[in-house]
């Protein structure tokens, strides 16, 4: 069907503005048309697909399942009323059980306080040290909000003012971090996370640790193509290829993705995996790494490894 009237006269949303909105990437809300039916876009003159607001909000919904370890087969083209069942069945951690920092985010973000939430963020890392915020309280504030949204207790906007907050002082951070003699820095670790997968903040924490690590990090975001990470390994002589899955990616997907980019990266680069996707498995030449704590451990071995090699 196509449109006439302009999407603001009818309350369409682009795909990039659903994609902002939902935390969906683009070829997941196409692959999801093609194979569950839903959702069921609008046409412009263009032939450029739109959403009307009543899809976007049942988009919302299933995001949260999906974050809260659904798989899309299960949730995608099911009515709003099952949606909203499962909703409350989530298990969502009671927010009187989270840690003070996780309460402390949480009443700012509640109070809308977009500088208070920068400098409480880095506080926490000026106490604690890089180190330790990424692997200890960031992820326990990044499920905190999760939790929070799931449960409704925080807005879409809410959620994306933490989001970019936390990345703007994590960032700060990492770049504060790397000092001098870059160019020494070894391993050289490559990070990126594969097409349809979107979520950048573990990404961003595995490279915080990496940093302090004493590693070169050099990240291209998220959603790159496999052609694309394979050629950037060589581009910029990596040692490592760290790579990002969240628990929307389905196993199988994760796995074919790893069997591709171990065929067309050189032996020599290491391939490290880690996340919350269920099921992620190593094979062939492809470790998974059990959690951000296990990177630095990680990280010792390759470098006990490459002296060895030197030395024989």
């Amino acid at each position: 069907m196509t449109v006439s009237a302009s999407p603001e006269k009818i309350r369409l949303m682009s795909i990039a503005a659903v994609e902002r909105d939902c935390g969906l990437a683009k070829d997941t809300l196409r692959v999801w048309e093609r194979r569950y039916g839903f959702p069921m876009p609008l046409r412009d003159r263009n032939d450029e697909r739109l959403y009307p607001a009543d899809q976007v909000a049942t988009l919302r919904l299933i995001r949260r399942l999906i974050a809260a370890g659904h798989r899309p087969g299960k949730v995608v083209g099911r009515s709003d009323e099952d949606l909203a069942e499962l909703l409350r069945h989530l298990g969502v951690p009671d927010p009187q059980l989270v840690g003070s920092d996780a309460q402390q985010i949480l009443e700012i973000l509640r109070n809308h306080d977009a500088i208070g939430l920068r400098e409480t963020l880095i506080a926490m890392v000026l106490r604690v040290g890089l180190d330790t915020f990424a692997a200890e309280i960031a992820p326990v504030l990044i499920a905190a909000v999760g939790a929070a949204w799931s449960r409704g207790d925080l807005q879409i906007h809410q959620e994306h003012l933490f989001t970019e907050q936390f990345t703007t002082v994590l960032r700060s951070a990492i770049n504060a971090a790397q000092g001098a003699g870059l160019a020494r820095r070894r391993p050289r670790v490559l990070l990126s996370t594969i097409p349809q997968e979107p979520h950048a903040l573990g990404l961003l924490m595995a490279e915080a640790i990496f940093t302090i690590s004493g590693s070169l990090c050099v990240s291209l975001g998220v959603q790159t193509p496999i052609a694309e990470i394979a050629a950037a390994t060589r581009a910029h002589n990596a040692d490592v290829l760290a790579l990002s899955f969240s628990s929307i990616i389905p196993a199988a997907q994760a796995t074919t993705a790893l069997i591709e980019l171990r065929a067309n990266v050189a032996e020599t680069v290491e391939i490290w995996a880690g996340g919350a996707c269920a099921g992620l498995r190593a094979g062939p030449r492809v470790s998974v790494l059990s959690g951000l704590s296990a990177i630095s451990p990680a990280v010792i071995a390759w470098r006990e490894k490459a002296a060895l090699a030197v030395s024989t």
